[in-house]
């Protein structure tokens, strides 16, 4: 056996396992948010691209924002296991797709004329991640027991917190705080951010991916304390109920991505280790 032989097989020790789940929540009658997972099997084409998963919070009322966030998902979903490149390169490849494909809906169909969605999408590729990422849905990473959100809320009140023109705690009462700068559909060209190189994982990580429906109403220390006490499908349900305990004025969705170097059970790589959803909830995956 070669190194470059026994490199390869050392890579492949972190397993993932995830879920992801939506909430129309307590006050909305519709669910605009959408979230999706692709995790390959084993010997699966896709398996050398990895893991893709994402949130999708859709703007513009009437059933406009389910389309634009729906869009996003299917194609940033499609284009990124067809286009060739790097991780960075295929995600960057479907936010623009994305982000034509909902401006050319708009055009064609006047019920959805400024629509437009936040898209947050994780990548995992040769036990690195990959983050891209356009709006105020959230990603957060849980490594040795600290929390940190690791994307920029792409928001008039995220710009005015990073430029030190408000406090933590002013954020939070601003009635502004959900004015988006930046989505999928709302300009010929947008500029998502894109990590360009990966982030070497660890056994233990915790990736959190949510909308705005669950950050506005539980803070940091709740999330961080539920992903690491339950496992992903537990901790998406905890997480959900306590944004709906706390009022749940917004569609609610979150993914919880756990990195370990235990593989799962043979039973549960054959249940559920290819999954793929653009509904509102999405099924577990290991």
């Amino acid at each position: 056996m070669t190194n470059t032989t026994r490199h390869l097989s050392e890579m492949q020790r972190l397993f993932v396992r995830g879920a992801m789940r939506s909430d129309p929540g307590r006050v909305r009658a519709n669910n605009e948010d959408r979230v999706a997972c692709v995790i390959p099997r084993e010997g699966d084409l896709a398996r050398g691209r990895g893991l893709l998963a994402l949130v999708a919070d859709g703007m513009g009322g009437h059933a406009a924002g389910e389309v634009a966030s729906l869009i996003a998902a299917e194609t940033v979903l499609r284009v990124y296991y067809e286009a060739r490149g790097t991780p960075a390169e295929r995600l960057a490849a479907g936010f623009a797709a994305a982000n034509q494909a909902i401006r050319q809906r708009s055009r064609d169909d006047k019920s959805c004329t400024g629509m437009g969605t936040t898209c947050t999408a994780l990548a995992v590729c040769d036990n690195q991640a990959f983050l891209a990422h356009i709006g105020d849905s959230r990603a957060y990473l849980l490594r040795e027991g600290k929390i940190r959100q690791i994307s920029d809320d792409d928001s008039l009140v995220g710009a005015l917190l990073r430029a030190g023109a408000i406090s933590v705690d002013e954020a939070g009462k601003r009635p502004d705080r959900n004015v988006i700068l930046k989505a999928l559909g709302t300009a010929p060209v947008v500029e998502p951010a894109i990590w360009g190189n990966g982030m070497p994982l660890r056994s233990g990580d915790i990736f959190v991916l949510c909308s705005d429906g669950l950050s506005d109403l539980v803070d940091g220390a709740r999330i961080a304390e539920t992903a690491r006490r339950l496992p992903p499908a537990g901790a998406c349900e905890a997480l959900i109920g306590a944004a709906l305990e706390a009022g749940g004025h917004d569609n609610v969705s979150v993914g919880v991505f756990a990195v370990s170097d235990t593989p799962p059970l043979p039973e549960a790589r054959a249940r559920v280790t290819r999954t793929r959803s653009v509904a509102q909830p999405a099924a577990e995956a290991s």
